[in-house]
């Protein structure tokens, strides 16, 4: 059972004064309940600079929380907290308590990925080590530290914002069937695993002007991985010639992902990345005529070796005709 504080108004006050009652109470037992002493320090919160942190899905990241003036510390003097406030309730990722606790409160999404260490918080070091980052840890993380030698002043607050990011796969672009003069053109779009929300434009090559969204219909949704998806359809009017890139653009990242595809007259499919772009009719032009080049140098080649060696073949008619007469005789 733990112990109630009294509260009362001073004489002469028309206003509690909480923090010295406060801290009495918690000095005779409240810290044996993380989930109390949240209360207390969503009331002695203070306003301190965002330090903003990314970090890729699946790896590791250290967020940073160290006491700038260079103290040794006793570990047996110290709370420690990381905490997650603009939740409701406020979520407890991890925390230290003089007792030796490290975490048997802190919520479920956070267990065995949220550590501090022991050697380094001697030192001054609170930072919080996060093990396999997920999009949810999407969030503004609390540090803050008490000493129960100084009636559990608050000597260090630090809060950090992580931003968490995946890598979109390249756009696939695919075209219905074959169109024809008076038929609309139909272009889909799609890119997968990524994170956060992406972007998505589609772009006239023509003169590189974004294509009316009202011409486009965008469908972005949360996958089993809780990464994101996309897929885009596009419907033109009918040209001669067609040409369309699709961008999938992650602003985390400050990543732009782009694929072509290009439809003319009833030529079918022809969907290419920006990095391998077609030859022009000029450059099959040249390689036909490169082509025959070669095929008339290896002939003429030829013709050349064989009358050389018709030219340097020396005659032994005579010395054979020598060497039966000699036999005979």
């Amino acid at each position: 059972m733990l112990p109630k504080c009294p509260r009362f108004l001073p004489l002469g006050t028309s206003r509690p004064v909480w923090k010295k009652q406060r801290l009495i109470c918690l000095s005779g037992g409240f810290f044996s309940s993380p989930g109390l002493l949240l209360l207390l320090l969503s009331s002695l919160r203070a306003e301190s600079e965002v330090e903003e942190i990314h970090a890729m899905v699946g790896s590791d990241v250290e967020l940073s929380c160290v006491y700038p003036h260079g103290s040794h510390f006793n570990l047996s003097d110290l709370y420690v907290y990381w905490q997650i406030e603009n939740h409701h309730p406020k979520t407890v990722v991890t925390y230290y308590l003089p007792n030796g606790s490290t975490g048997m409160y802190a919520d479920n999404h956070y267990k065995n990925r949220a550590h501090l260490s022991l050697k380094h918080m001697e030192k001054g070091n609170f930072s919080l080590n996060l093990q396999n980052v997920t999009p949810q840890d999407t969030q503004e993380f609390t540090c803050q530290v008490f000493r129960e030698s100084t009636e559990l002043g608050k000597i260090l607050t630090k809060m950090v914002r992580l931003h968490v990011a995946a890598n979109f796969s390249t756009p696939v672009i695919s075209t219905s069937g074959n169109p024809t003069e008076g038929q609309g053109l139909t272009f889909t779009c799609m890119s997968t695993n990524g994170y956060p929300k992406p972007n998505l434009y589609w772009i006239n090559r023509t003169d590189n002007s974004l294509i009316d969204e009202a011409l486009q219909n965008n469908t972005v949704y949360l996958n089993e991985r809780g990464l994101y998806d996309v897929v885009s359809t596009l419907r033109i009017p009918w040209l001669t010639h067609v040409n369309v890139s699709c961008c999938v653009e992650n602003v985390v990242l400050h990543q732009n992902l782009t694929s072509i595809s290009q439809a003319e007259n009833s030529t079918g499919n022809n969907d290419r990345s920006t990095e391998n772009p077609p030859k022009s009719d000029n450059q099959r032009s040249y390689a036909v005529v490169f082509s025959i080049l070669a095929v008339v140098l290896v002939v003429l080649a030829f013709a050349w070796g064989y009358r050389s060696r018709c030219l340097h073949r020396r005659y032994e008619g005579p010395r054979t005709v020598e060497q039966e007469l000699t036999d005979h005789a």
